[in-house]
């Protein structure tokens, strides 16, 4: 065989090797793609939802962190869907969330061990003090329910600004509006002009509810933390419904081999001591007086309708 009649073929093999390689990249999971760079020791990344965040209990946490352990506490402040994400992309050790199905989502796909509840607060839907939609003390589905029709009804006044951003708060609003008997999709989102949907945090939602006289869901931590500048009232405070859970999680090292697994199993237990849940169940009392947060304690965590571990330390 002459030179000339074997290398074309020697090209087309390079060709298919390349082409079969290409495709097996393609072909891996979103997510499980990892670096070969390791996780700095020094840094501990984490990913939270912005009412720990707007609350201001995320900085006193960092700081008693950062001071205790010598670690650069590294915070993204975003929704829970959106701090899930950060954890499947392996961009994050630790995430702080408050959406359970979203969460056992989280952790069936392999992407998160070690679940740990470690506080909760409620959910309260506030609105303008005269309230048009008339739900004060109503039930959360009832409320809807009220908002809905007064909403689509035209009544002058009534507007309901939704998250809109996958965030816990979202999620859970979205399961009143199902429970109050409405498909979101086809009956909520999209249905007019009295319901708006704010794409930011609770924070902004709260000053967007505030500026246009309408109805939301918040939870109470960020409410009181916001209070003072804005005009809106706790019309609608009891209910099941309205339980907001908090739980730490640390990022699969099996599915992430990249992330910082041992800090964060030392974070989750330092958040889950007794010392650091006291300092939770104390903070606002000085300012709001009353606590944004209570801590979750054996055995009330582990019965409904909390239904989680809450005291138990994670090893490496």
């Amino acid at each position: 065989m002459t030179p000339k009649s074997w290398m074309p073929r020697v090209g087309i093999v390079a060709l298919l090797v390349l082409i079969c390689c290409t495709a097996w990249a393609c072909a891996q999971p979103v997510g499980t793609e990892q670096t070969s760079e390791p996780a700095n020791p020094d840094v501990l990344r984490i990913a939270t939802t912005t009412s720990l965040y707007d609350t201001g209990l995320l900085d006193e946490l960092e700081a008693m962190y950062e001071n205790m352990s010598g670690v650069d506490v590294q915070i993204t402040s975003t929704g829970t869907g959106q701090a899930l994400e950060l954890g499947e992309r392996c961009d994050v050790d630790v995430v702080l969330v408050h959406a359970p199905s979203l969460e056992q989502q989280f952790i069936d796909e392999g992407y998160g061990v070690n679940q740990r509840c470690f506080a909760y607060n409620n959910f309260i839907i506030v609105g303008p003090p005269d309230d048009p939609a008339g739900i004060m003390n109503m039930t959360p589905t009832e409320a809807f329910q009220a908002i809905y029709q007064a909403g689509t009804g035209g009544t002058e006044g009534v507007q309901f600004v939704s998250r809109g951003d996958e965030s816990g708060t979202n999620t859970r609003e979205i399961q009143i509006w199902e429970a109050a008997g409405y498909n979101y999709t086809d009956d909520i989102r999209d249905s007019g002009n009295w319901y708006l949907e704010s794409g930011s945090g609770m924070g902004e939602t709260l000053t967007l509810t505030n500026e246009r006289g309408a109805y939301t869901l918040s939870d109470i931590g960020t409410f009181l933390s916001f209070q003072q500048d804005l005009d809106l009232e706790q019309l609608v405070t009891e209910g099941d419904d309205l339980l907001n859970r908090y739980s730490v999680m640390q990022v699969n090292p099996d599915t992430c081999p990249s992330v910082n697994y041992p800090e964060a199993v030392n974070f989750t237990n330092w958040l889950i001591s007794n010392d650091t849940k006291q300092f939770i169940g104390e903070y606002g009392m000085e300012e709001f007086g009353q606590p944004l947060f209570t801590p979750l304690y054996p055995p009330e965590c582990t019965e409904p309708p909390f239904n989680c571990t809450c005291a138990e330390n994670v090893t490496v």
